[in-house]
């Protein structure tokens, strides 16, 4: 449902200028909420609160996808020589220096979504504090959502992208340098460096695209950048976890480092 949902948001960027940042901080925000308010229920109702959550997650989920929205997504007829094989192959010999960025970028966060609270724990802090730290990446994350259009209006793709890869180097760098609470808030707030902008970026990439080929970007980079390059970093991460520690960051500070130099041209075709 993601690729889904942010393809329709790419469309409607170009079709009625929506403000893609203000519309992608409620799913932050809810991140936010449904995790505490997770957290809470599991203490009181233990771990079957989970599958309680789920199921009220997905029934709400059910419940907003039949609403009809005011403004219809518009799009051109499918045509038979637009479809196909050819077509996806076209689009990605165009886009590769995109996809390799932004899977490069992306990627780079497995270490931390797969580890780094097992490794601040490991450093002495409660999983209270760790929660808290989680917690501030994505509030850094939802005030970037918010301001995006006030702060990078006249950003391009490739612009954000060399911010975003220059606050990974920074930030992951961080991570493996020291485990010292100031520097770990620091490194948490650059979340809204790493992956919000980079994610910005994208949308704006791909919302530059043409017709169905907005639609089949958006899933190209759902599949390579946010699923499938950090389902294999997660596994390198592991590996690089368990025999360097927290030097595994410096590691995912190397992968920003290529994709300063794959940032795709200004003009997305």
């Amino acid at each position: 449902l993601v690729p889904l949902t942010d393809a329709l948001a790419g469309t409607w960027q170009k079709q009625i200028t929506l403000d893609y940042g203000k519309v992608r901080v409620w799913g932050s925000l809810a991140f936010v909420i449904g995790s505490a308010l997770t957290g809470k229920l599991i203490s009181i109702f233990d771990y079957q609160a989970i599958l309680v959550m789920l199921s009220i997650g997905v029934a709400s989920m059910l419940l907003g996808m039949m609403l009809r929205p005011s403004v219809m997504p518009q799009g051109q007829a499918r045509q038979n020589e637009s479809a196909g094989w050819p077509a996806w192959r076209k689009l990605v010999l165009e886009s590769w220096r995109f996809l390799a960025c932004v899977s490069l970028l992306q990627g780079a966060h497995a270490a931390y979504y797969g580890f780094s609270a097992i490794y601040w724990q490991e450093a002495g802090y409660s999983a209270s504090v760790v929660g808290y730290l989680w917690s501030l990446g994505v509030v850094a994350e939802i005030v970037v959502f918010t301001l995006s259009n006030k702060l990078f209006r006249r950003w391009s793709a490739r612009d954000l992208l060399l911010l975003s890869a220059l606050s990974g180097i920074v930030r992951w760098s961080l991570m493996a340098w020291t485990t010292d609470l100031p520097w770990l808030i620091l490194a948490q707030i650059l979340h809204c460096g790493s992956f919000t902008v980079c994610h910005l970026a994208a949308m704006r990439y791909i919302s530059a695209r043409q017709g169905s080929e907005v639609i089949r970007l958006q899933a190209v980079y759902s599949a390579v950048a946010m699923g499938g390059s950090i389902a294999i970093m997660t596994m390198f991460a592991g590996f690089l976890f368990q025999h360097l520690q927290g030097g595994m960051f410096w590691v995912m500070a190397l992968l920003a480092v290529p994709a300063i130099a794959l940032r795709p041209a200004v003009v997305a075709r």
